[in-house]
């Protein structure tokens, strides 16, 4: 099938190149020249593990072609995916803008039957709003199309992208259309060998059940945390308490890991764009509210450590704190909404350096944080340790997972880690020598 993708974000570009893997011809639309001129010379710019070669791979055969053309891109594709990028406002609504845009330029330049797909995370009615857009710009025109659009929400996380669009739990297709509803079938039918994985329901319902999804995982993540901060106190440990409650089947493990929160460009957004949703209409969306206010406050958990640590210590002020990890998760270069942002700014207003290290994300923060001279990104993971007081650790890398303990102990002013991601077994460290801070445990007397 031919088809084509607006916008080559993380969404987009995973998707194109995946779709094309399947032998299918794609054409990736994108406003920048630069982004455009980067990817048709196999430069991508994002990180996501096994995108580039997909990207390298099908470019060179052919299937996937890149322009700034939306006629271009449109010419010979039965379907057009919106899969641009929808900011969250500051007031926590869900800006459609761009998705607007494209809409109407679809309008402007289709010229017979198209499919139209919201891949983007979009509010409920989006997909009546799209419609409406093109239609009206059509009878600009003074012409005739027939048209559909459809929702099909993304589930992707980020990291493991690839493997969740070509390896996927469910392909969930919002229409009314049975035509269309099959056309989503064929097309993703090579992602689904082995049993029927799409899940055919209302527009408004498929638009509904991505928010209900990312809402979902939120909760579970800021009820860990909250179960995590009373462990602290009454002198428990969430560790075993997640094991606990994880063995049984209708709670299960997936996303009850304690940590600092939530972050990324999804969870964030999501949970606000509901809450802004419900607000409009008249609902009270109390346990959404309560989820965000639990993960807002669990991302200054391991700052509140470190500085109580100091307190009788002469303060943070004029130390040096080591950290390691800077994306909001593991295998991603994303650093929106990210934990690591928030110790760094907690702690560099009280007058902490902070040299840090990521292996991926590095970048991006030193461009968030141009005007903070306190804080150094370094290049190497154990650089961060020079001159360092203690050392915190916020993204749960693969290579944070077994460091050389004594090389770190020998390295610090004041032999301390502080854990946010529960990476380490507390009593090793005590056997080390190292004075452990982790989340949900009693801390160290």
């Amino acid at each position: 099938m031919n088809l084509c993708i607006v916008g080559t974000g993380y969404v987009g570009l995973v998707s194109a190149a995946c779709f094309a893997e399947m032998g299918n011809d794609v054409c990736c639309v994108d406003v920048n020249p630069k982004i455009v001129d980067n990817l048709k010379h196999g430069r991508i710019h994002i990180y996501e593990p096994g995108l580039e070669e997909l990207v390298k791979r099908n470019a060179a055969e052919g299937r996937l072609t890149f322009t700034t053309s939306l006629a271009e891109g449109m010419a010979h594709s039965l379907f057009v995916f919106i899969t641009v990028g929808t900011p969250c406002r500051p007031d926590g609504s869900c800006d459609l803008g761009f998705v607007y845009q494209v809409a109407r330029e679809i309008g402007q330049t289709m010229d017979g039957y198209k499919i139209v797909v919201d891949k983007s995370t979009v509010p409920v009615g989006t997909a009546d709003e799209v419609r409406a857009l093109i239609t009206e710009e059509l009878g600009k025109r003074g012409v005739v199309h027939e048209f559909d659009v459809v929702s099909n929400p993304e589930f992707l996380k980020e990291g493991d992208a690839v493997n969740d669009f070509m390896k996927p739990d469910r392909v969930v297709v919002g229409t009314e259309n049975v035509r269309t509803g099959e056309l989503l079938k064929a097309l993703y039918s090579p992602f689904a060998r082995n049993r029927d994985k799409t899940i055919v329901m209302g527009v408004r319902s498929a638009e509904m059940t991505k928010y209900a999804a990312n809402c979902m995982l939120a909760t579970k993540i800021s009820f860990i945390n909250e179960i995590s901060g009373i462990c602290e106190l009454v002198g428990a440990d969430v560790r075993d308490v997640r094991n606990g409650i994880g063995s049984d089947q209708r709670i299960g493990y997936q996303f009850i890991y304690p940590g600092l929160g939530y972050g990324g460009s999804c969870f964030p957004k999501d949970v606000k764009a509901l809450i802004d949703t419900a607000d409009k209409i008249g609902f009270e969306p109390r346990l959404l509210k309560a989820v965000e206010d639990v993960n807002n406050h669990q991302k200054h958990a391991l700052s509140h450590k470190i500085i109580k640590f100091f307190q009788d210590k002469g303060g943070v002020a004029g130390k040096t704190l080591a950290l390691w990890g800077l994306a909001f998760k593991a295998n991603t270069d994303d650093v929106r909404e990210a934990s690591s942002f928030e110790l760094i700014k907690d702690l560099t207003a009280q007058g902490m350096k902070v040299r840090a290290f990521d292996p991926v994300a590095g970048q991006n923060a030193r461009d968030h944080f141009a005007g903070n001279t306190l804080l150094t990104v370094v290049e190497e993971q154990y650089e961060a340790l020079d001159e360092a007081a203690v050392l915190a650790v916020v993204t749960e890398w693969n290579q944070f997972r077994n460091p050389d303990f004594l090389r770190i102990k020998k390295s610090l002013a004041t032999p301390a880690i502080f854990d946010g991601r529960n990476l380490y077994n507390p009593f090793l460290m005590v056997d080390l020598g190292l004075t452990y801070y982790c989340i949900g445990r009693p801390d160290p007397k």
